[in-house]
C-alpha cells in the first residue's frame, strides 16, 4: 500500500556500515516512497574521510541539496544517534523519527563508556593474531544469532559480523563529546524503539528521555534485540510506515 504524499526516508545503518542491505525488507516494504540510502564520511563504501561531530553538518548539506523537503530519519544504533544530532542541529530537515535501539546520545557517561570500549577493542584487534580471534568471534555469534531469522536478515547479520574493528572504532570517536542535552530536541513524530532489558537498565532509561525529549513514544517487543531491525523487521516496517503517514 502507498502512502500518498509522503516524505523521503533516509536510513542510517548502525556503526560504521554500509546502509545497503542493512534494513532487510524496508525499501520494499514502502513503495512509493523515496529512500535514500547514503554511506556518510568515515563509513560503509564512502571514500572521503569523515568524523562523528562532522555528521549532522555533512548530512544536513546532503539532504539541502537532494531538495525533497524534510525527511523521516530511520536509524540504528550509531545511526541513530546520528539521527538525533541531526534533528538537534537542522530540525528543518526532520519530518519524524524511527529510533531503533540507538546509542544513548542523550546520557554522556554511557556515551564515554561506549566510546571508551570500542576504543580498546580497536587497539586489541591491531595485536597479531588477537584481530583474527576476535572476528572469529563475532562471526560465531552472527551465526548463533542468524538461526532464528528470515532469511534475508539472517544473510545481513552475518554479514555485518564481517565488521572492520579499526574502522568502527574511528566512527565512534568523539562520541561523549557531541552528546545531546534534551531540552536542545525539537518536537518531531518519532518512535524510539528499545531492546528488550530491564525496566531500570540505563540504555533504557536514556531511551525514555529520548522519546519524551521529541514529544514521541517508547517501544519494545518480547526478545528484541540491539539488531531489532533483524529479529523484528516487519515490527520495524509497520513502525516507519506508521511515522511516515504521520
Amino acid at each position: 500500500m502507498e502512502i500518498d504524499g509522503a516524505p523521503p526516508v533516509l536510513l542510517l545503518p548502525g556503526g560504521a556500515e554500509s546502509c545497503a542491505g542493512f534494513f532487510p525488507g524496508l525499501v520494499e516494504g514502502l513503495p512509493g516512497v523515496r529512500v535514500i540510502q547514503y554511506d556518510r564520511p568515515g563509513t560503509g563504501t564512502s571514500t572521503e574521510d569523515g568524523s562523528l561531530a562532522g555528521a549532522a553538518a555533512h548530512l544536513g548539506a546532503y539532504v539541502k541539496g537532494l531538495d525533497v523537503g524534510p525527511v523521516v530519519v530511520v536509524g540504528q544504533s550509531l545511526g541513530g544517534a546520528v539521527g538525533v544530532l541531526l534533528a538537534r542541529e537542522h530540525p528543518e530537515l526532520v519530518a519524524g523519527l524511527v529510533l531503533l535501539d540507538p546509542t544513548p546520545v542523550n546520557d554522556p557517561k554511557l556515551c564515554a563508556r561506549i566510546e571508551r570500549m570500542t576504543r580498546v577493542l580497536g587497539r586489541l584487534s591491531a595485536v597479531p593474531g588477537l584481530g583474527a580471534l576476535l572476528g572469529k568471534g563475532f562471526r560465531a555469534a552472527a551465526r548463533r544469532g542468524a538461526r532464528d531469522l528470515r532469511p534475508d536478515c539472517a544473510a545481513a547479520l552475518r554479514r555485518t559480523a564481517n565488521l572492520d574493528i579499526p574502522t568502527l572504532a574511528r566512527a565512534v570517536v568523539g562520541l561523549a563529546e557531541v552528546s545531546v542535552r534534551e531540552s536542545e530536541l525539537p518536537r518531531v513524530p518519532a518512535v524510539v524503539v528499545t531492546a528488550d532489558r530491564k525496566p531500570g537498565h540505563a540504555v533504557r532509561r536514556a531511551h525514555e528521555r529520548l522519546a519524551a525529549a521529541f514529544g514521541g513514544r517508547l517501544v519494545s517487543w518480547p526478545g528484541a534485540t540491539h539488531s531489532v531491525h533483524l529479529d523484528h523487521p516487519d515490527e520495524v516496517l509497520a513502525t516507519v510506515r506508521e511515522v511516515v503517514a504521520r
